[in-house]
């Protein structure tokens, strides 16, 4: 890392004002290193003095110009995809070592994508307009409506850290899991969560789905799709394989093939907006085809005020928060430290990023 007796230089990219109480906790977590906190406002570029006196960088969109990298020797991103930051020079021309935030995610996400499934399956929207307006309504409104989801099939398209967490969750609700990853984990050690995991959570020895399917073709989404799924959560990251993977066929397959005939099948979104052709899933929920989606993201991001997504029925939109909470940067400065004394010892980081896989 930094020459020996000199501390490591850690510059971290903040895009938003920071309160006094982390920035505390942030110099008392590298006590041993000289921290330098920038507010990278909107539109104003980092100064690149600032780059260059920095050996670790810790940000989350910004990237210096390859001249101004020459002393960085870790880069520590805030977010688990890289997919906004795929053709920048340093990802493309470099091999300054990039480890992620992948693993901090599960916990929040898991309980954003429950809390909507039972806002559906329970009819809360319902009984809080109810509330509002101070009538109480009759039971019979609600009894053939509402269901539980004990026996429910949930199908994880792409099981990392966050669709791990969601398994141990939907497990807990007497749900059957069912795991898709893009290759094959035929053995137990490749069904283990080798990355960061927040104490207690997660599925780290991958022994809570009851099946595993893989692969990177269109055809075998399919199949994985046709096993009479509940839910489909949808917990890729973003690559040119996964841009535009589910469209009209892949709903009317997930939908034909619904285990429960009594409700359709209830589709959760918190991998990218492009992954899903939002034309086609605002025809499936029109046509209810689907019964219901969650979703986090969009295509675009902000989603225009026009769209016609945000009046679609049965849908569930929230502005790509579902990993939020004050959890957030502590834990994902954890993963730095973790990588920064891995660094020093020679050992392989927690959360490298492989460029050649893009994830």
């Amino acid at each position: 890392m930094a020459d020996s007796g000199s501390p490591e230089r850690v510059l971290i990219a903040f895009h938003q004002e920071m309160p006094a109480s982390m920035e505390e906790h942030i110099r008392s977590k590298f006590s041993n290193a000289e921290v330098t906190i920038h507010i990278a406002l909107p539109g104003v570029p980092i100064p690149a003095e600032v780059y260059q006196n920095a050996t670790i960088l810790v940000t989350f969109i910004h990237l210096p110009e390859l001249k101004d990298a020459k002393n960085i020797k870790l880069i520590h991103t805030l977010s688990a995809g890289l997919d906004h930051l795929l053709y920048h020079p340093i990802l493309r021309d470099t091999q300054i070592p990039i480890s992620t935030s992948s693993g901090i995610h599960g916990p929040p996400i898991a309980e954003w994508t429950v809390m909507n499934w039972l806002v559906s399956s329970r009819k809360y929207t319902q009984s809080y307009e109810a509330q509002k307006a101070h009538v109480w309504e009759k039971q019979v409104a609600y009894m053939q409506g509402m269901h539980d989801q004990v026996g429910k099939k949930v199908g994880i398209l792409g099981y990392g850290s966050i669709g791990r967490q969601i398994a141990r969750v939907s497990q807990a609700l007497g749900m059957t899991v069912h795991a898709y990853t893009a290759s094959p984990r035929e053995t137990p050690e490749s069904r283990r969560d080798t990355g960061y995991i927040v104490p207690g959570t997660g599925d780290p020895d991958g022994s809570i789905p009851a099946s595993w399917h893989h692969g990177l073709d269109r055809e075998s989404v399919r199949s994985f799709l046709a096993l009479g799924l509940d839910h489909l959560v949808i917990s890729l990251p973003l690559t040119p394989q996964t841009t535009g993977l589910l469209g009209a066929e892949e709903f009317a397959i997930l939908s034909e093939n619904c285990h429960h005939h009594a409700t359709k099948p209830y589709l959760t979104n918190i991998s990218r907006g492009k992954v899903i052709d939002q034309k086609a899933l605002i025809e499936a929920l029109n046509s209810g085809m689907l019964g219901g989606a969650a979703l986090d993201v969009t295509d675009p991001e902000p989603l225009p005020a026009d769209d016609a997504l945000w009046d679609t029925p049965k849908v569930q939109i929230s502005p790509h928060i579902s990993s939020l909470g004050m959890e957030y940067f502590p834990r994902s400065l954890d993963i730095l430290k973790l990588n920064m004394g891995r660094m020093t010892k020679g050992e392989p980081l927690v959360n490298a990023y492989y460029r050649g896989k893009g994830y």
